[in-house]
């Protein structure tokens, strides 16, 4: 399966998306360099691994007192397992990819030969970690917004998937969690692996507010024997429109009328109410919408 994207080269598009990377690896530095790595937090994928060899080989090389480089080995992770995801899925990562975690692996030593092992906030681990998973979240989103691929671990669970049939989501979360685990192993702290862990869930949340934004609009499907007037309350006093469904209750095999609709959270607030008025009988299921694009919303181009 290809999902390699091209833009013409300078074209607008591609400017745009070349500047996320870069923007997007600059900030993900800057996250594992000032709150990640001195405080030894290995978050996952290959920079999680990174973090732990830095560390682990402190003065252990005449040339390299400080430790491996963090950038450098995760690069020297990252380039091998991108030429056997190739060769087994196929032409999933494009320059795009290459780029980024070329671009992060420069970003991250460099600052690191700028800065230094120490912390950017002394002694505060846990604040430390919030940071560092916001900073690397924002980074990521970016990333993903210019349709480029984070590589690293990521691959390894698309290849264990391809074998095994596992769901991706659940082999990225073993890969990433027994990565945090080994922080165990190495430095014998079990506070690592927990901050670790909610370093990732920052980031990951982080990257879907990047990705979807903040959305506070919700989902509304209403079934009612008032059909008609909950209809015109929507059309004509919240202004809004909506998708009738055809449909029959499993209980009474009767036929029914669902009303599918997207409205913001004031405006479900109002429908609500009239509908308490209207028919207290009424069924409505209310869920978070977390991107709506087309007309009214977010326009569906790029």
């Amino acid at each position: 399966m290809k999902i390699i994207t091209k833009e013409k080269f300078l074209s607008k598009d591609w400017i745009l998306a070349y500047s996320l990377i870069l923007i997007g690896a600059f900030t993900m530095a800057v996250g594992y360099v000032f709150f990640i790595s001195p405080y030894k937090f290995a978050p996952g994928g290959v920079y999680g691994i990174s973090i732990i060899i830095h560390h682990l080989t402190v003065g252990l090389i005449d040339f390299l007192p400080e430790g491996l480089p963090i950038g450098l080995t995760a690069l020297a992770m990252d380039i091998p397992l991108t030429i056997i995801g190739t060769k087994i899925l196929g032409p999933r990562f494009g320059a795009k990819t290459v780029v980024g975690f070329v671009s992060l692996a420069i970003f991250t030593d460099v600052l690191e030969n700028l800065w230094g092992n120490q912390p950017l906030v002394e002694n505060q681990p846990l604040l430390s970690a919030i940071y560092g998973g916001l900073l690397i979240g924002l980074g990521l989103g970016l990333v993903f917004r210019s349709r480029a691929t984070s590589g690293g671990s990521d691959i390894v669970a698309m290849i264990i998937e391809k074998y095994t049939k596992m769901p991706l989501g659940q082999l990225m979360i073993i890969v990433d969690g027994a990565i945090v685990l080994l922080t165990i192993l190495a430095f014998k702290d079990w506070s690592l692996p927990l901050l670790s862990l909610i370093i990732i869930f920052i980031t990951g949340k982080v990257v879907d507010i990047v990705l979807e934004g903040l959305s506070h609009n919700k989902s509304v499907i209403i079934i009612s024997d008032k059909y008609e007037e909950i209809k015109e309350i929507i059309i004509k006093d919240i202004d809004r429109g909506g998708t009738s469904i055809n449909a029959k209750g499993l209980y009474h095999d009767t036929d029914k009328k669902i009303i599918f609709t997207v409205l913001s959270r004031r405006e479900v607030e109002i429908l609500k109410e009239y509908i308490h008025e209207i028919d207290k009988n009424a069924f409505l299921t209310i869920f978070d919408a977390s991107e709506i694009l087309g007309n009214g919303f977010k326009p569906l181009s790029r």
